[in-house]
């Protein structure tokens, strides 16, 4: 890496940065997927003109086949369960101590005596919590297909779905745990009916997100409060990497010996991006100055992406050529830091650099660190999309059981498994899974290849 003088931009030359080759994809229409049910329509010439004009007649050499997706809308059915009784004509009418009439036991069910099957609740709760689809919407689809399901029996079917996945929570509490890294992340909640507090008060729905190498794992959690406590009691004790934004409600990680303690590139960049837009001058000023320092940090991180080196290669990368650029970095906003405004825009993005750097820099201390805190904010993204259309929780119980519900499907996606596949599998297999073998039911410990997908072959 060339040098360069103190408070000088590092020279973006060819050495700095290889990028592996790459090829140019293909243009045109994607193949359909192969697990798609095929209908074939046949399109064939009419008998009398399968003559030749010399009057032969014509042989088949070959056909031409196109593909066009066809949809068909859901598909309701219903599951009759039906027990035959059974009775002994000898003993009818005598006396005896064992039952008269014998019949098999109910299968046991996620929610028993219940309408819902496992296909039909994880069909209402995935475009809830998948596809933002609020109840009484749903409730409009449904009468239009002649069903009479009211919003207030979804709602109750979410809660009772998730009391019963409950110990699934602490399962996946644990596994975020057992990993070398944790994100966490925060956004707002409205709910509006808490004990002792106004239905505009704020709550909020707290991130984490960890786990095994390959095998993320996601836990949601309401809250009253954004207090830094609710962060404290979920990493009590924990050993590792904690990457969070800079709010103060984290600051007490800097003080556990345990912990690194890693801040976010993403919203340092943010605040000189404010800048930059703010400002009427097409001229390249200082907030340009220090978004070159951030887009080399960044480029080394997809260096690393396209080699798909080891966390070990990416730490020695990081050494080698981010340390200096951080220096150089740092040398820049500290010499700029006593000239300008400090209540101005390039003011406060230099402060937060320089009060949040200790943070910022950490990610140079392991491979398990990303340079930013992208991957919590991705994981609460699904959350806020769907608060745009249900604005609100009704009650704490049903904020809660929203946490335990993204909690199973964002895990579930992030282990590339279909949300709708994995809920059905998960429903129908909870009741009659001892509590020791729970483990085995997370998202995360679950092969594609044990997934079916019934709705395909049904249209449903």
């Amino acid at each position: 890496m060339p040098e360069n003088l103190p408070g000088e931009l590092p020279a973006e030359t060819q050495d700095e940065v290889i990028v592996s080759e790459h090829s140019r994809k293909k243009k045109g229409r994607k193949k359909l997927p192969e697990g798609l049910p095929r209908v074939d329509v046949i399109h064939d010439l009419a008998e009398d003109e399968k003559y030749c004009a010399c009057g032969c007649e014509l042989s088949r050499i070959g056909e031409e086949v196109s593909e066009k997706l066809d949809i068909i809308p859901a598909k309701i059915q219903v599951i009759r369960n039906i027990r035959p009784q059974y009775a002994c004509k000898v003993c009818e009418g005598l006396e005896d101590d064992g039952p008269s009439v014998k019949i098999a036991p109910v299968p046991p069910q996620i929610i028993p005596k219940g309408l819902a099957t496992a296909g039909l609740l994880a069909y209402v709760l995935t475009a809830k919590f998948v596809d933002a689809l609020p109840f009484y919407r749903q409730e409009k689809q449904f009468k239009r297909l002649g069903i009479e399901l009211s919003r207030r029996t979804m709602c109750g079917w979410a809660m009772k779905v998730a009391e019963t996945c409950t110990p699934l929570i602490s399962l996946l509490k644990e596994e975020i745990r057992s990993g070398p890294a944790i994100n966490a992340d925060e956004t707002t909640l409205q709910v509006l009916r808490e004990p002792d507090r106004s239905p505009t008060q704020k709550s909020y729905m707290w991130i984490f997100k960890g786990g095994l190498p390959g095998k993320p794992a996601l836990i949601y959690e309401y809250h009253r409060t954004r207090a830094g406590e609710v962060a404290k009691l979920f990493l009590d004790g924990y050993q590792g990497v904690v990457q969070t934004d800079g709010y103060k409600g984290y600051d007490f990680l800097d003080q556990w010996p345990n912990v690194i303690h890693v801040g976010c590139w993403a919203h340092a960049r943010r605040k000189f991006m404010d800048v930059k837009k703010a400002s009427s001058s097409k001229k390249a000023g200082s907030a340009d100055e220090a978004l070159k320092y951030i887009r080399l940090l960044y480029r080394l991180e997809k260096v690393a992406r396209q080699k798909k080196m080891s966390k070990g290669e990416l730490y020695e990368l990081r050494q080698s050529q981010a340390k200096p650029i951080l220096t150089k970095f740092k040398t820049w906003l500290t010499k700029r830091s006593s000239t300008v405004v400090p209540k101005s825009l390039l003011g406060k993005a230099i402060s937060y650099c320089l009060t949040q750097w200790d943070c910022l820099e950490n990610y140079l201390k392991s491979g398990h660190a990303g340079i930013d805190n992208n991957t919590a904010e991705n994981a609460i993204r699904p959350f806020v999309v769907g608060r745009k259309n249900w604005l609100f929780s009704g009650t704490p119980e049903g904020a809660e059981a929203s946490a335990t519900l993204y909690s199973l499907i964002e895990t579930a996606k992030a282990n590339q498994l279909e949300p709708y596949s994995y809920l059905r599998y998960l429903f129908e297999r909870l009741p009659t899974t001892l509590p020791n073998k729970y483990h085995d039911l997370l998202p995360q410990n679950i092969s594609h290849e044990k997934l079916t997908r019934p709705y395909l072959a049904s249209g449903v």
